[in-house]
């Protein structure tokens, strides 16, 4: 009997324990969703850091040149458009996260 007795209380001391165990592993899974926001995040301000620099450059080269404008307009659509898709492959990231 009295090993029973010790059973259950182990058993009863082991409860809250578990509970704990169970309450930290729903809380991993509560901050996926905050893991993708700031992957994005950080994806979208590079891109944004990107295309800032690259109009930069661009408006400096036009202010040096004026008669490369038309060239110097389509590189730097070019590179807009490549710098966007890192932020689109960022977005694409987190769906499949």
């Amino acid at each position: 009997m009295t090993d029973l007795i010790t059973l259950a209380n182990a058993i009863a001391a082991a409860a809250p324990a578990a509970d704990a165990v169970a309450s930290v592993a729903n809380s991993a899974t509560d901050l996926k969703p905050l893991g993708k926001g700031l992957a994005y995040g950080i994806a979208a301000a590079g891109a944004g850091i990107g295309i800032g620099m690259v109009v930069a450059a661009t408006l400096g080269g036009i202010a040096r040149q004026p008669e490369q404008t038309g060239t110097l307009r389509t590189l730097m659509f070019i590179g807009v458009g490549f710098i966007e898709v890192l932020a689109l492959i960022g977005l694409a990231l987190v769906f499949i996260m």
